[in-house]
């Protein structure tokens, strides 16, 4: 097999990308790519933990089951939950044997905390760094792979079918090169950076749902954004630090601007609600009030477990001038989470042949309207491993030879314009922020469609720049044409 042929090329190295890889046949020779440093991605960033019912005799994957769907608001796919619930034992136990090390209790006993959605304690965690302890360990098997290749800081610039499966163009220290494969993983995360303000990394731009939209992959769902009631409100930088929803399952209250707790006018679960219950309560709040400052405080909790429980936000709010055992903590919701994305079936694959896709990127329905906290991590695992059971069995049967297609990265040609993908921001944020506002989304709809022919039209250099300029217009128009046409039938 030439150097740039392929068995597998998976696109992303967060926990779906990892664990696909590592659950392929050993046989299988795996090009992984990530955009930036392989350690930047959506899973290091996420704190709560991971849900599943695992050894706890107290606790029934039926429950958790039924708090899935309750948070979806009943509109989940039966199949892909049940998968989901079932089989979160043997993937928790495959990530335990491989070194993740969740917290335990004095007696030996795996600590399992509470968050929002949930009628039990079913979420291990690791501290507060529970996506970062799994990305870790993960990566640090993967690399010991002997059929893995694993390269950081390029670009993914295109992806197109092919007869015998997929040539893409990546784009590395400035060189350009058109890679083969006869299977490929899109495991790219999520879309935050298409917001103002979001809790995602920087690479989180929805690169690999424009690429899989491109080749005819069909994109659902992709109005169903989760917006995280407690993220940190400095109001200065996009990227939010989030203050995990596992600080009110401690028992932290939400304040309104008189520090008073509100939760009570919006829903009988108070701090606890879903996600989306608690960002609807907040901006009525404000509404209410006329105020956007609200307040997570748990001062009435024992300092010292605070602090134990919670070392890496107590950490960062230190470094933003907050002690989280003596102060309330400033918060407000910002895109934390897509729940649609590249439509797959249970064995995670797409509309398009040998196509794959895996983690936020992906729309396996499992969510529903609304995810249940600490069910995306469960998720990715999942179904990553069943995109490589799938391949596995096809692998046998693929062509030897490969189909190549060259790409024109335009090397010659002008630059994206400076200013599009703010512009871009800045239309997501007042259009579908939270609660919509449909006279804006009609509004910036035609915009949107303007930007994104000019970039598929015009044959700017091909660099970052104008990949996830595309991708956020792509990502926009998806966003804002299922919203109109949600309106048109409601």
């Amino acid at each position: 097999m030439n150097q740039n042929h392929y068995d597998v090329i998976i696109a992303g190295g967060g926990a779906a990308g990892l664990y696909a890889a590592i659950n392929l046949p050993a046989e299988a020779r795996i090009l992984l790519l990530t955009k930036r440093e392989l350690s930047l991605c959506n899973t290091a960033l996420a704190q709560g933990g991971i849900a599943g019912v695992y050894n706890s005799p107290e606790d029934k994957t039926t429950l958790h089951e039924n708090d899935t769907y309750i948070a979806g608001g009943f509109q989940n796919n039966h199949k892909t939950v049940h998968m989901l619930v079932e089989e979160a034992a043997q993937d928790i136990g495959r990530i335990i044997e491989l070194g993740v090390d969740f917290d335990k209790k004095e007696d030996g006993d795996y600590h399992r905390t509470l968050e929002g959605g949930h009628s039990r304690r079913r979420i291990f965690h690791h501290k507060d760094a529970t996506g970062k302890e799994i990305a870790d360990k993960l990566r640090a098997y993967v690399q010991t792979l002997p059929n893995v290749e694993m390269e950081s800081d390029t670009l993914l610039c295109d992806v197109k079918k092919t007869k015998t499966g997929f040539s893409a163009l990546t784009l590395h220290d400035g060189n350009y090169e058109t890679v083969h494969s006869h299977f490929f993983i899109m495991a790219t995360g999520g879309i935050g950076r298409v917001y103002e303000f979001t809790t995602n990394s920087a690479i989180a731009t929805g690169d690999g749902i424009m690429f899989a939209y491109n080749m005819g992959a069909m994109i659902r769902g992709l109005s169903l954004i989760q917006f995280h009631p407690t993220a940190f409100n400095n109001r200065h930088t996009r990227e939010c630090f989030l203050i995990s929803e596992a600080v009110r399952g401690e028992g932290a209250y939400l304040l309104n601007c008189n520090y008073e707790r509100f939760m009570q006018r919006y829903d009988d679960r108070l701090e606890l609600a879903p996600r989306d219950v608690v960002s609807n309560a907040i901006v009525l709040e404000s509404r209410r009030t006329g105020s956007d400052e609200f307040y997570l405080d748990i001062t009435h909790k024992d300092p010292e477990e605070v602090r134990n429980r919670f070392p890496m936000i107590y950490r960062n709010l230190l470094d933003q001038g907050y002690d989280m055992t003596k102060d309330r903590i400033p918060i407000y919701p910002c895109q934390h989470y897509l729940m649609g994305g590249i439509q797959v079936n249970p064995a995670s694959r797409t509309k398009v042949p040998n196509l794959y896709a895996c983690g936020e990127c992906s729309n396996t329905g499992v969510h529903g309207n609304n995810r249940l906290a600490s069910n995306s991590l469960l998720e990715a695992l999942v179904f990553s491993r069943h995109a490589a059971q799938d391949i596995a069995k096809k692998m046998p049967h693929a062509p030897e030879n490969f189909e190549e297609i060259e790409f024109n990265p335009h090397t010659d040609a002008q630059p994206v314009p400076h200013g599009i993908r703010t512009q871009l921001r800045h239309i997501l944020q007042e259009s579908y922020f939270v609660i919509p506002n449909a006279e804006k989304i009609q509004e910036n709809f035609s915009k949107v469609c303007e930007i994104l022919h000019d970039l598929e039209e015009t044959p700017y250099l091909i660099n970052q720049d104008y990949v996830e300029a595309r991708s956020t217009a792509t990502i926009a128009f998806l966003i804002l044409n299922e919203a109109l046409i949600e309106e048109k039938g409601a």
